[in-house]
């Protein structure tokens, strides 16, 4: 073996639960190791890897600051875990670097602006169509860490995928993984923003990378200026209370009803601030099976939807992400759409048969839809275009 070879994965056995000492590593083999990580990140599905120090004071204190705004909404866990968010070592002890990682989710094939445009369809933000990533991700985040296991022997690791106090975006961006954009996602300038990421944090010294510096955002508004619901009060700032993301999917109680005629058929999610980003017009699109749409949920109609039972969706949304918004928000968030939608008999009618529905919130929600089909009905008044849909058609050409 030469002095830069990795470390035999011969050791003696660690009391169970004991974090293992990290192994004794040159720099050159750690150079070494973390061009190993990148080849078995790609093996594993991931599209990028970066390494980095860990320390994000600034990110904290915009945190902060964004949280004294009530911006989180309800999500008060975001104001949980103190300095855990931007102090890795404190959430878990030993952390040195950690390693960050993308995996694409966007189905080849899927379509968007003509499902938005239909009022009968229901719209699913594109991440949901498939299984649920947390799922996925997790364990490919695993299954590496192990892989590195392999190559060194133990040494202490914790994998992440959006499901702790981990501030995972600013993190990214120091890893050189992309930017934050004015829509808050990270931003990669040659594959776009339809990717989820995920972490290892680990306690080995690697090499860390360059943080991605640039902005590339420069001029252009456009993923503000196409939100249905203004939830960016600035630049690189949004809006949780009204952001259709989070009234769809995190929110449990009524949606404000100023809030509802700007959803359309949006059910779970909302991408448009996606769609209009220019970085997105050439979107690497996912190789993972799992990501392509199950149930056809990419061209279901809204009162396919709301006809499922309770039973139905709980069989249907096992192992997807959409299960998080219960079934109770899931009629919510249906009976908007239908509200917004044109008043066709089949719309009234299915809409009614929820009426003796037994929570309140979902029955008040169907009486809105109602009386909005009731009025459009009455008064002729016709569907108003969606902000996205705006947009000159040569800047959209890229949308199916």
């Amino acid at each position: 073996m030469s002095d830069t070879s990795l470390p035999s994965t011969a050791t003696t056995a660690t009391p169970q639960n004991a974090v293992p000492t990290a192994p004794k590593l040159s720099q050159q083999q750690l150079i070494e190791l973390k061009q190993q990580i990148q080849a078995l990140a790609k093996d594993y599905g991931f599209a990028d890897t970066g390494v980095v120090d860990p320390q994000l004071e600034g990110a904290g204190n915009r945190l902060q600051n964004w949280l004294d705004k009530g911006y989180h909404a309800a999500m008060g866990y975001m104001a949980d875990h103190g300095t855990k968010r931007y102090r890795a070592a404190e959430l878990v002890p030993g952390t040195v670097r950690v390693i960050c990682l993308n995996m694409h989710y966007l189905d080849p094939e899927i379509t968007t602006k003509s499902c938005l445009e239909d009022d009968q369809q229901a719209y699913v933000a594109r991440y949901a169509l498939g299984r649920d990533y947390h799922k996925l991700v997790r364990k490919r985040l695993a299954q590496l860490a192990k892989a590195i296991e392999g190559l060194i022997g133990p040494y202490g690791f914790r994998v992440f995928v959006d499901s702790a106090p981990v501030m995972e975006k600013p993190m990214a961006q120091k890893a050189g993984l992309g930017w934050q954009g004015k829509n808050t996602l990270l931003i990669n300038r040659k594959t776009g923003s339809w990717f989820v990421l995920g972490e290892i944090f680990i306690n080995l010294p690697l090499p860390t990378d360059e943080p991605y510096d640039k902005d590339h955002c420069s001029r252009c508004t456009a993923c503000i200026d196409v939100c249905p619901t203004n939830a960016f009060p600035a630049p690189y700032v949004l809006d949780a209370n009204k952001c259709i993301a989070y009234l769809t999917i995190e929110h449990k109680g009524a949606i404000p009803e100023d809030i509802r005629p700007l959803m359309g058929n949006r059910i779970f999610g909302c991408d448009d601030c996606q769609l209009a980003c220019p970085w997105n017009r050439y979107p690497q699109a996912s190789v993972e099976n799992d990501f392509k749409p199950r149930h056809k949920l990419d061209q279901a109609s809204l009162i396919e939807l709301f006809n499922w039972t309770a039973e139905e969706f709980d069989q249907r949304t096992q192992g997807s992400p959409i299960r998080r918004s219960g079934y109770e928000g899931w009629l919510r968030n249906i009976a908007v759409a239908l509200g917004n939608g044109n008043a066709t008999d089949a719309a009234q009618a299915t809409l009614t048969s929820r009426l003796d529905c037994e929570s309140e919130m979902v029955q008040e929600h169907v009486q809105w839809a109602i009386q909005q089909l009731q009025l459009r009905a009455e008064q002729n008044i016709p569907l108003e275009p969606l902000p996205l849909l705006d947009i000159e058609a040569r800047k959209l050409k890229h949308l199916r």
